[in-house]
């Protein structure tokens, strides 16, 4: 199959030429091998079962011979050879301006506790499933970063898909994987296992803590009802203490499991004090790095959401919070969420590093886009307000918050990205890239 550029491939190249070493991390089934094969010119695969007993008692023995192959050098499951990481952070002393040298790539399912921590010589990043820019679902016809330059969609752009394909694609899921199959069924499948490996293996298997898989299983079905949305822990341990006799620090430690694999990942609350009374709530979101892993939980299929849109509005706002989440990685910005106790909301917070933010509402329909637009500009004039009232004594001035350089409505299927004449931006998903 011929390679797709991955928003990865942006931070390796420009990492590539600061450090001597990358360690792509990531969910199982991301990419992360594909990807840093298209780049090495020697590729050393320690669960190749052909070469596997020679790869390993040379990183066991001499791991120096590997570095006499032709550079850049891919280590594929390097856990196998922990030594490695060792050898490789050495070489990099050795040799500092040999940069690009070497890529770790390894499954998320395993961690290895390791002498030296690599930080000035061994790079890491986080590589996420597939975004639907990535996977071709979006045309890429409004790029986020554009945008906060040109603050308007100048030329409207025409949505690519129907309300229907997103019912597919949120069970699909971003593994590559997918795009080799041709059969919709079979596509399908493929969340499906690795949801069923998840649960039955990976979460034992990652620190080598024996776990209950129905624990697990139970546990990841309640994350999932609860998906995009500030459930307290307390709320989704009371889902898994129904059917199990299990401790909150032993239901903790799965969580922290799952985090580790990538599975789920909780989304910081942006907590500006814009009203003086008003309590801000600090709880965070949570989502799933993929949302098809989420549907394997639940059990449902695409046509499920035919009758049930209120869930599709949850894991459609977690499909669009996780390609943020990616493309956030590529630009050192940040996502998160506001709530406050007087039901002022905003679903995300886009936040670049140079401070500038977008304040994102995500919706289903188009009917809703009304109702998110008055919420941002509600929240706007909220900031403003804030700021006037930190004005009014310049002997003692309080905090000043920046305004937003964007409000944005992303939504599920509004025929075309537009800005609307309150300076709302409106953007189909597909339409939408970094």
């Amino acid at each position: 199959m011929k390679y797709i550029r991955r928003l990865a491939d942006q931070i390796i190249d420009s990492r590539s030429k600061a450090f001597n070493a990358l360690n792509i991390t990531g969910p199982k089934g991301c990419g992360k091998t594909r990807t840093c094969k298209e780049r090495c010119k020697t590729i050393i695969e320690f669960q190749d079962e052909s070469r596997r007993q020679a790869n390993l008692q040379i990183a066991e023995t001499a791991p120096n011979l590997f570095f006499r192959n032709e550079r850049p050098i891919l280590f594929d499951e390097w856990q196998d050879a922990p030594k490695i990481w060792g050898a490789v952070r050495k070489e990099c002393d050795d040799r500092p301006e040999d940069t690009g040298s070497f890529y770790l790539t390894g499954s998320s399912s395993r961690k290895i506790k390791t002498p030296h921590t690599g930080t000035g010589r061994i790079s890491s990043l986080t590589m996420y499933p597939m975004t639907l820019w990535e996977s071709g679902e979006s045309n890429g016809s409004v790029s986020l970063e554009q945008l906060f330059e040109e603050k308007t969609i100048k030329v409207p752009a025409n949505s690519s898909i129907e309300l229907e394909d997103y019912f597919f694609l949120i069970c699909r899921g971003g593994w590559p994987r997918c795009l080799e199959l041709k059969d919709k069924a079979a596509q399908l499948e493929v969340g499906k296992d690795y949801y069923r490996q998840i649960y039955n293996t990976d979460i034992s298997y990652i620190d080598d803590v024996k776990r209950d898989p129905e624990i697990a299983r139970t546990l990841i079905w309640s994350y999932a009802r609860n998906a995009a949305t500030l459930a307290k822990k307390t709320s989704i341990y009371a889902d898994v203490k129904a059917n199990y006799s299990v401790s909150d620090p032993t239901l903790a430690s799965y969580v922290s499991a799952l985090e580790r694999l990538f599975v789920i990942r909780d989304i910081d609350a942006w907590t500006p004090q814009i009203r003086s009374k008003t309590a801000v709530r600090s709880s965070k979101k949570h989502i799933f790095l993929d949302t098809s892993i989420a549907t394997s939980a639940l059990g449902i299929s695409p046509k499920y959401f035919n009758s049930d849109l209120d869930s599709f509005g949850h894991l459609f706002e977690n499909m669009v919070i996780r390609d943020l989440l990616a493309y956030s990685e590529v630009h050192n910005a940040h996502v998160k969420h506001y709530r406050d106790d007087t039901g002022m909301e905003v679903d995300a917070v886009y936040e670049k590093e140079d401070g500038r933010y977008a304040l994102i509402e995500i919706k289903t329909g188009v009917n809703k886009i009304p109702e998110a637009e008055k919420n941002l500009l509600g929240f706007k004039d909220l900031i403003k307000e804030h700021n006037r009232n930190a004005d009014k004594d310049p002997a003692h001035p309080g905090v000043k918050y920046r305004e937003p350089s964007l409000l944005i409505v992303i939504c599920a299927n509004a025929p075309m990205a537009y800005t609307t004449e309150k300076g709302i931006s409106v953007i189909p998903f597909s339409c939408l890239k970094d």
